[in-house]
């Protein structure tokens, strides 16, 4: 047996429970992994909550988590490159990473750079591929100006330090807290709240592109701020983007092993810092969440089974 995260109806973090489930079995192409760490993100909350049923519905009982990196325990037939004791990172498309134990399809994975730590790997694939997939979406090119909204979060982290390297300039939205490390990473920081318009308009004589990583109204203000629909992406207001024509080619669904595979190496390099807020052990599956839903965190929270 071994422990993993289920709910059994949708609901606040009180549905959340950590039980013992059979060891899983991996299938032909499949590989069993086990978790060292797993990152915990907003979709996965709102999942729960029910609040996106019609987009992503749950079937209960239902395990979550997407994000891991861990050690090969078994590998099923046909799953080749890999071999028992291989550290790896990746993904599963499963809802079960949030486990001791966990089953993923052989292109799922893909080994870990032996100086990424554990928490960082495990933390990489929802947020990594969203920003990615983000900034490749706003077409920045060298002299651009893009502005990222709650640029100290799990996606805007990324996302700010992937636009420099792009080689835009880069406008980081979000609380005093979080302005010195923005900063660092040569981002212009810029406090959220009431005269934030003007504020941006001090900034730039001109926004060319807009990555939304936080919803509540900022692809109107991008908008507002004259910026191209074909330029602004949102990684979460499905409904702004709907009314406004926008993009939503941020989501994980554009994410890939080869994408975490060159974030990894990058992280390995020190070219890219994932920072990680906090790490709770799966017990404490509960804390975790109440955590992330606090928000005002400064890059991932990790589950460290």
């Amino acid at each position: 047996m071994s422990k993993a995260v289920r709910f059994d109806e949708y609901g606040g973090i009180g549905v959340l429970r950590v039980m013992d489930v059979p060891l899983p079995e991996p299938a032909e192409g499949e590989v069993l992994v086990q978790v060292k760490a797993a990152g915990i993100n907003p979709g996965e909350a709102k999942i729960r909550e029910g609040l996106l049923h019609d987009r992503w519905p749950a079937t209960f009982p239902s395990g979550q988590g997407s994000d891991l990196a861990g050690i090969v325990v078994r590998v099923g037939a046909g799953a080749e490159g890999f071999a028992p004791g291989d550290e790896v990172v990746g993904f599963t498309n499963r809802r079960a990473s949030h486990a001791e134990y966990v089953i993923a399809d052989a292109g799922e994975l893909t080994p870990k750079p032996a100086g990424v730590p554990w928490e960082v790997a495990g933390a990489l694939f929802v947020a990594g591929t969203t920003a990615y997939a983000a900034v490749r979406a706003v077409s920045l090119t060298p002299g651009d100006t893009v502005v990222v909204s709650a640029a100290a979060g799990g996606v805007g982290s990324l996302a700010v330090q992937l636009a420099r390297r792009a080689g835009a300039e880069v406008i980081g939205i979000a609380g005093p807290a979080n302005h010195a490390w923005l900063a660092s990473h040569g981002v212009k920081p810029v406090a959220y709240g009431a005269g934030l318009a003007d504020r941006l308009r001090k900034e730039a004589d001109h926004i060319d592109a807009f990555i939304d990583t936080h919803g509540d109204g900022y692809v109107k203000l991008a908008l507002d701020l004259g910026v191209d629909p074909a330029r602004i992406d949102t990684v979460i207001d499905f409904a702004a983007a709907q009314e406004f024509g926008v993009k939503t080619e941020g989501n994980a669904s554009a994410g890939s092993v080869e994408v975490v595979a060159e974030l990894a190496s990058l992280v390995a390099e020190g070219e890219l810092e994932v920072p990680i807020a906090a790490v709770f052990p799966l017990d404490e599956v509960r804390a975790a969440f109440e955590g992330l839903e606090k928000g005002h965190t400064r890059g991932k929270i990790v589950l460290l089974p």
